[in-house]
């Protein structure tokens, strides 16, 4: 497109007058119904149908034995830490690329995690970094696998290194619900496995989340610990640690309304992707990937990832970020800030975990082995392997991408303004 017709088309685009969302709740009716039984019932506590009828109707979707309805995805996987027997100064294994609340729990019990280098292939975990970590760290035996914005990692691998090593996976399915790989749906290939019903995710109870296993015992000893781990008796007898985790039943009624309605979602979400792919196809970019062959991913979060030759300059620091503008380049800030000036929500990729100050001092293993003062965030891309390709994977995808727009309720004429607006950064 020539210059002066893009400029054309984005002086026709106004801010939007409603904001457009990186991904908010879709409310559909059913779930005040199901919020409404519980206040008339007077079930507003933490036991009720409600609570019933999601843990089953997980349990059907996703196709394991046993849900425990929690208050949120990341208690989920506290107890899943605690079922693996994570005790004090352990080290465990954790996907490097996610938010925090994958890797918190761990530290909850004590544990040290380690953080594997993503491939690009799926933005996941690197089954040859996690390897190359197991030869470092020999005595590991817990492994937390994300799926990076609902899209499955490559599993197989993995599970079969992990079983070499004899070592749990707990698998963090939490923007993944509904995602599925060589026709099994994420959250059932770990031992313990957590989804999320936090406010942005493809189905929401504005709170919450489930702990997924086929082990009876495993579930009935999160019942009791999510419940202040109360024995058997007539009174308040305690002989463990306890939490208040459990749902509410009205925080479950909202998730029960919003089950029926996951397929649907996730083929909102699948058309945005096509709708961002389709319009940005001669820009120097791409989108976030995945394996077509096996897996189908939910489409959570549609991203882009800028071509290398393509990144203006760029530099970030903890809190801000610096950059010059470029004929022809661009950088995930200046389009976000353009965004921003237009009323569309975006955002960086997830900052590595290895990059985070808290987490500056743990281990961090790429495909070559220890990842740790190798490379530079300062300067762009940071050293090469030996493929040629960037040693840390995870900066090099955080350095580059960003989330776009992806709300389900964004009209196909508010995302074809939106790509306008990213397409003009690139002029």
């Amino acid at each position: 497109m020539k210059r002066e017709d893009q400029d054309f088309k984005l002086k026709q685009i106004t801010p939007f007058a409603s904001k457009i969302w990186l991904s908010s709740p879709t409310m559909h009716g059913d779930e005040i119904k199901y919020i409404i039984e519980a206040y008339e019932s007077n079930w507003m506590s933490t036991v009720g149908k409600n609570i019933n009828e999601v843990e089953r109707l997980a349990c059907e979707k996703i196709g394991c034995q046993y849900a425990v309805a929690l208050s949120a995805g990341t208690a989920a996987l506290h107890m899943a830490v605690r079922l693996a027997g994570v005790k004090p100064g352990d080290k465990v294994f954790c996907s490097d690329m996610t938010f925090d609340a994958t890797v918190n729990p761990v530290v909850y019990e004590g544990g040290v995690p380690v953080f594997i280098d993503t491939e690009y292939d799926t933005w996941n975990m690197d089954p040859i970094a996690l390897e190359k970590a197991f030869e470092i760290y020999p005595e590991v035996k817990v492994v937390v696998v994300a799926h990076l914005y609902g899209t499955p990692g490559k599993i197989d691998e993995i599970r079969a290194i992990c079983q070499r090593h004899d070592a749990i996976i707990i698998e963090d399915a939490a923007e993944s619900l509904g995602a599925s790989y060589k026709g099994v749906q994420t959250g059932t290939f770990g031992h313990y496995n957590a989804i999320s019903f936090n406010g942005n995710k493809i189905i929401t109870g504005s709170s919450g989340g489930m702990l997924l296993t086929d082990d009876l015992e495993a579930a009935n000893k999160v019942r009791k610990w999510s419940t202040q781990s109360r024995e058997n008796a007539p009174w308040y007898q305690h002989e463990e640690l306890g939490y208040n985790y459990r749902m509410s039943n009205v925080i479950a009624g909202v998730v029960r309304g919003q089950f029926p309605y996951l397929e649907g979602h996730i083929a909102q979400k699948k058309a945005i992707y096509e709708g961002y792919k389709s319009g940005f196809k001669d820009l120097p970019v791409t989108m976030n990937p995945f394996d077509a062959k096996h897996s189908k991913p939910n489409y959570w979060l549609s991203c882009l990832l800028i071509d290398e030759d393509a990144i203006c300059k760029q530099v970030r620091g903890e809190c801000e970020a610096l950059y010059t503008s470029e004929s022809g380049k661009s950088c995930p800030t200046e389009i976000l800030e353009k965004l921003a000036q237009y009323n569309a929500e975006g955002r960086p990729i997830w900052k590595p975990m290895h990059m985070q100050p808290i987490y500056r001092m743990n281990g961090f293993v790429n495909r070559e082995g220890d990842g740790r003062a190798k490379t530079n965030a300062y300067i762009n891309g940071g050293v090469r392997g030996k493929d040629g390709k960037p040693l840390d994977v995870s900066m090099d995808i955080f350095h580059r991408g960003l989330c776009l727009p992806s709300d389900n309720k964004m009209t196909v004429e508010q995302q074809e303004a939106v790509i306008e607006i990213v397409r003009s950064c690139f002029e």
